[in-house]
């Protein structure tokens, strides 16, 4: 228990160390500032840790670095000091500490490989760079070899070794064929991570003598290649015999044709493997299968899943590829390939280690003398790495001593530090995966405060957007930054100000009145600076009526209107333009103070133009888009060609498009003969097109007109072309519309729709008619009638179907054969009812009849569906005869039943059945008598709660309006409502049916009951109605309550709690307005101690003890009745909260109000509240 402790204790000394670390300075990149400070050296530029050089170049090794006064540099080669001067091949750059290593004059990469580190010295300190290792580039040729051909059976697997020369770093490997192309891929033939081509069977077409392997250096830009390998696949069906002679009888005879056989992995081999990979890395895991068919290769994760998002599959699901792994990648992952003979699977067992990662990597400190402060340095890996530490270079252990520094672990402790504490300290973090190396510096430094913002800077902004009062500062120890309003203000807080670490002043929303003078103070122990700046806040720049959509015909006149309001100190300048560039150099453009006038608008002025009203601090812009637009001009020249019988050639020449393309034009014409002056519409065809063949009818005198039409609309017609009169024909059609229907029970009325003038192809238009029974072995019966559209045919059988034609003839003969239709005679009313109706009740609102159908013969017409009569005679249950509603439901077509919905329950009804057809309705069926059965009643007509005494209440209740049966019984249920809204526990009781009242005795005094009250029949309940009433409250109990109020010894112990809370209002107001302001208050103000603000600077309250309750309303239950009457277990949540008066309605948070809802009336027992105040015995009880 106690090294728990201690190990706190020390855990609270770092949190303080950290703390004071983070207040440590932050040096501001001020050239000037930059220039007079002193400052360690810091590694800006280095070389990679793993440097792979191209043999063929200079090597340049990178090292840079900064600080004051500028760094001298030093090299060590292999871990002894590297004298560059004794090198002639090697070079330093001024003023850097980079290496130049001259290869091309005729030194060798390999001479120089080694390991290399930086050393950045100055008089406070040397920084060291990370091991730079440099490696020269190697691609070596492929070693020779004599390659045997491949000689492999049909569907045998087949693995091409690659085996590419070691290089560094390693090459790209890939497959190609003689003619430079690389060879196709599947999931049968891929290439594996190690570069062999793998085929999980082999197939004829991959017979071929040029498998190339390929191995590409990229870093010293060069491919080598491998010598071609060849492959050769045979089967028994078309074994040559140079093969046969070289192999035996068994190779040969012995062998089965190509079969299918189950998976085998080619790689990795054996049931597991194991895999290691560092984090961050791309894992990647393959699994190659032979089989056929070609097994198809799936992945799992044993016992978790595959990481979703950094999951990929590659080469056609054979390799596994996990980017930036971590060690919750560790597992086993299982690759299975699959066919339909079976499957194979492996388990490659990973486990992911790490190099070292920074956690807290250790920062720059700048520190005051005596000051404290902390390097931070701590790192992950795995296996855990090691921390070790180095001042200047020098392992820490053997460097000079500091008595300001403590190591400890993976933290220097530095306290109470003085300038010669200055050095640069290294944290070397490593395992046996590699090492994180970095340089952190300790820089202590006495400076007094500095602003560095210009003194009386001018800051101006636009209202309602931030304004940024900088006071960039720096001193040692770190001064503290103050902003007061004006030169003698107070200081400025509160959320409107933002207050940036580096001495920036935010005012996130300016407004006018911010305006004015603003101080910023820094100060430390070593002095103290002020700077003002000034704040102008204007106002913004608005455009209040911008420019507007325009549509401008040629030749008019466009004014763009552009009014602005800006503030009166800045200058705004106006400037337009058209299409985002400038306006045309025109004199038509007029550019007015507020707007912009085009004269003679033409179409080029179509375009989008802009208003743009520019300050120094804001910018504002408008658009509006102008059109021009003109209707074509109407064509001209129409000219009628090719005139034949039926058909004319017209053609025109259109006139001006007016800037918008026409898109079609129209060809209308006018018969002179039969309409005179009345235009038609002909055929539309495209803009582009300027001729129509014109299909024409004969016996019509025509003129044409041509009328243009785009994007604006229709030019005027043209004038029209010359007449042209067509020769008369034979009608071409017939009659449209051709009915017979009777109109009466003998006739058939034979109707059609009239050829017009222009069908009628010639003089004498008149119509043949004829008509025949159908079925009928009759001859046809013929009419000619004039240009009429009816004809009626008397003395026919009632309702039989007839065969009709109609055909126009004129002068020059026949139409074509028209076609025949059928029509009927007149209907007449059926002549039998249905028989055999049948009801069934399926329950008491609804019902099913059935008819049979009525033979068709006695339907006398077209059989439109069956209407059923039905109304109720009496209700069963009041045996009192109404008024009888008959209603009517029809059911189209040939049905046989009908559902009856909405019957009452328990009554009697009749109904019958009648035919319908187009004529109207047919004899009734005899009426059929049937009855619903009981239902469940209605709620109670009413229910009222009248005489409330303190243990009774008297209901009173109406009987349904709707009982559906012989009620049985009514059932009543109540329970009581205490104070919190909760129901009691509910009483149920069973009342005869006959009963209208009760009276409910032995009940709670001044208790609210709700009441649920409802019908029976035999069937079951009806819906309830509900009510609520109280009882009344104990008269002797309440003027008891109301008597300790007017008690001695509680008016006495009322005027003491007053006086106390008098008495400690009176010392917090003095001790609040002890000492005065004035306005650049000392730090301590600023940092004042809350136990001397005891009370709210808004209006007095207590802020430290202040209670929620406070500042709620006045809960009802505290005030008293208007008797005065105050019972003894009255609670802030009083029954008075559910009373029926005005005041009564709401409880503490309002949400009474409907809560128990139900038809009520008002209660004399609830009275109304009174206006006194809140009786004094519930003031006493809410303050216990």
């Amino acid at each position: 228990m106690m090294k728990k402790k201690i190990i706190s204790a020390s855990k609270a000394s770092l949190v303080l160390l950290l703390c004071q670390m983070v207040s440590a300075l932050d040096v501001p990149l001020d050239s000037k500032l930059l220039e007079e400070l002193s400052q360690p050296p810091t590694i800006t530029q280095q070389s990679p840790k793993d440097y792979i050089v191209d043999p063929r170049e200079n090597i340049v090794i990178q090292c840079e670095a900064k600080g004051k006064p500028p760094p001298s540099f030093s090299w060590t080669r292999n871990g002894t000091h590297f004298d560059i001067d004794k090198d002639a091949q090697v070079t330093m750059k001024p003023n850097s500490g980079t290496l130049v290593i001259n290869i091309m004059n005729g030194g060798k990469a390999e001479a120089y490989e080694g390991v290399y580190q930086c050393t950045a010295r100055n008089e406070r300190g040397a920084a060291i760079s990370n091991n730079i290792v440099i490696r020269p580039s190697r691609s070596p040729l492929w070693t020779k070899e004599k390659l045997e051909p491949n000689q492999v059976r049909e569907g045998d697997s087949l693995v091409l070794h690659c085996r590419p020369p070691v290089g560094l770093p390693p090459p790209i490997i890939f497959w190609m064929d003689n003619a430079f192309q690389r060879l196709p891929q599947s999931e049968r033939v891929s290439q594996g991570l190690n570069g062999d081509l793998y085929f999980s069977n082999v197939q004829p077409e991959d017979t071929r003598e040029d498998y190339i392997c390929y191995a590409r250096f990229n870093h010293t830009q060069t491919i080598q290649q491998k010598q071609p390998i060849s492959v050769k696949v045979f089967s028994m069906d078309s074994l040559n015999d140079t093969i046969a002679a070289n192999l035996s009888d068994t190779d040969i005879y012995g062998a089965k044709p190509v079969t299918e056989r189950q998976p085998v992995l080619l790689t990795p081999t054996g049931s597991t493997s194991t895999k290691v990979e560092l984090r961050g890395n791309v894992l990647l895991l393959e699994c190659i299968a032979a089989g056929l068919p070609t097994p198809v290769i799936r992945w799992i994760k044993e016992g978790g899943e595959l990481p979703a998002n950094r999951t990929f599959f590659e080469n056609f699901k054979k390799t596994l590829k996990i980017v930036d792994v971590s060690e919750a990648d560790s597992g086993n992952y299982k690759c299975i390939a699959r066919n339909t003979l079976g499957s194979a699977h492996h388990v490659i067992s990973v486990t992911v280690k790490a190099a070292p990662y920074w956690i807290t990597a250790p920062r720059n400190l700048v520190l005051s003398p005596g000051e404290d402060g902390t390097l931070i340095c701590r790192a992950n890996g795995n296996p855990k790495p090691d921390i070790s530490w180095l001042a200047n270079g020098v392992p820490i252990a053997i460097a000079p001593e500091d008595p300001s520094r403590k190591v400890d672990g993976d933290t220097i402790i530095f306290s109470q530090v003085q300038e010669r504490s200055s050095a640069v300290y290294q944290c070397n973090a490593s395992n046996e995966y590699g090492y994180l190396l970095a340089n952190a510096f300790v820089n202590v430094l006495a400076e007094p405060p500095r602003i560095l913002t210009a003194a009386n800077k001018l800051y101006q902004v636009i209202a309602d957007s931030p304004a940024l009062l900088d006071c960039a500062y720096f001193g040692s120890p770190k001064p503290e930054i103050e902003w007061f309003k004006g030169v003698k203000g107070s200081i400025l807080r509160g959320n409107e100000y933002i207050f940036h670490d580096n001495g920036t002043l935010e005012i996130p929303v300016a407004q006018k009145d911010g305006s004015g003078t603003y101080t910023c103070v820094a100060r430390n122990e070593l002095g103290k600076i002020q700077n003002e700046v000034q704040l102008e806040v204007k106002d913004p720049t608005m455009i209040i009526k911008q420019p507007e959509y325009k549509v401008i015909q040629r030749y008019g006149q466009v004014s763009f209107e552009c009014i602005i309001k800006h503030d009166s100190t800045l200058l705004p300048t106006v400037i337009w333009l058209k299409d985002n560039g400038e306006l045309p150099d025109d004199e038509r453009f007029l550019v007015g103070k507020d707007n912009l006038t085009i004269m003679n608008v033409t179409d080029k002025d179509d375009g989008t133009y802009t208003c743009i009203v520019n300050t120094t601090l804001d910018s504002v812009s408008a658009s509006a888009v102008l059109t021009v637009v003109a209707r074509p001009n109407p064509p001209f020249d129409l000219e009628l060609t090719g005139q034949l019988e039926r058909s004319v050639e017209l053609s025109w020449v259109p006139g001006d498009e007016n800037n918008s393309p026409i898109t079609n034009f129209v060809i209308e014409y006018e018969d002179g003969l039969h309409e005179p002056g009345v235009w038609h519409h002909q055929t539309e065809v495209p803009g582009t097109q300027t001729t129509v063949q014109l299909k024409l009818s004969p016996y019509v005198n025509y003129s044409f007109r041509v009328i243009a039409v785009n994007e604006i609309g229709r030019s005027q017609p043209s004038e029209p072309s010359e007449q042209y009169l067509t020769k008369s024909a034979n009608p071409d059609e017939n009659p449209s519309n051709v009915q017979g229907i009777g109109s009466e029970p003998d006739n058939l009325v034979i109707t059609w729709e009239s050829l017009t003038g222009f069908q009628s192809n010639g003089p004498g238009l008149q119509y043949k008619v004829s008509w025949r029974q159908k079925d009928v072995d009759d001859e046809w019966t013929s009419v000619i009638v004039a240009n009429v559209s009816k004809y009626i045919v008397s003395g026919t059988p009632t309702f039989v179907p007839y065969e009709i034609k109609v055909q126009a003839l004129n002068d020059l003969g026949y139409a074509p054969e028209p076609a025949e239709v059928i029509g009927h005679s007149g209907e007449d009313l059926p002549m039998v009812a249905p028989g055999n109706v049948q009801v069934h009740v399926i329950n008491s609102t609804l019902a099913k009849v059935h008819w049979d159908t009525v033979p068709l013969k006695t339907v006398r017409g077209h059989l439109q569906g069956y209407k059923v009569y039905y109304w109720k005679v009496q209700s069963l249950s009041r045996r009192s005869r109404r008024h009888v509603e008959k209603k009517i439901l029809t059911f189209r077509g040939n049905k046989t039943f009908g559902m009856l919905p909405g019957l009452e329950p328990y009554s009697s009804y009749k109904l019958n059945v009648r035919v319908v057809n187009g004529k109207g309705e047919g004899p009734a069926s005899p009426d059929k008598v049937f009855k619903t059965p009981e239902g469940v009643p209605s709620s109670p007509s009413f229910l009222k709660i009248t005489n409330p005494t303190l243990d009774s209440l008297t209901l009173e209740w109406g009987s349904p309006t709707h009982p559906n049966g012989v009620l049985t019984s009514y059932i009543l249920k109540f329970q009581p409502i205490n104070n919190t809204h909760e129901l009691g526990p509910l009483v149920e009781i069973r009342i005869p049916a006959n009963e209208s009242s009760l009276i409910l005795k032995n009940l709670n005094y001044s208790t609210r009951y709700k009441f649920y009250f409802n019908a029976q029949t035999s069937v079951g309940s009806g819906s309830q109605i509900t009510e609520e009433a109280v009882t009344i409250m104990d008269e002797a109990m309440a003027s008891r309550q109301v008597d300790i109020a007017t008690q001695g010894w509680f008016i006495g112990l009322m005027c003491a709690v007053a006086l106390l809370i008098l008495i400690l209002l009176i010392v917090c107001f003095i001790r609040r307005n002890k000492g005065g302001k004035y306005p650049v208050k000392e730090k301590e103000d600023a940092h004042a101690d809350p136990e001397i603000q005891p009370m709210k600077e808004d209006d007095g309250t207590f802020g430290e003890y202040s209670d929620a309750e406070d500042h709620k309303p006045l809960k009802k239950g505290s005030r008293t009745p208007s008797d005065r009457t105050v019972k003894k277990e009255d609670s802030d949540d009083s029954l008075v909260d559910y009373g029926e008066g005005v005041n009564g309605q709401f409880n503490e948070d309002g949400s009474f109000i409907g809560q128990y809802s139900g038809k009520k009336e008002k209660e004399p027992a609830e009275g109304n509240e009174s206006s006194e105040a809140p009786s004094p015995v519930n003031a006493m009880n809410s303050f216990v």
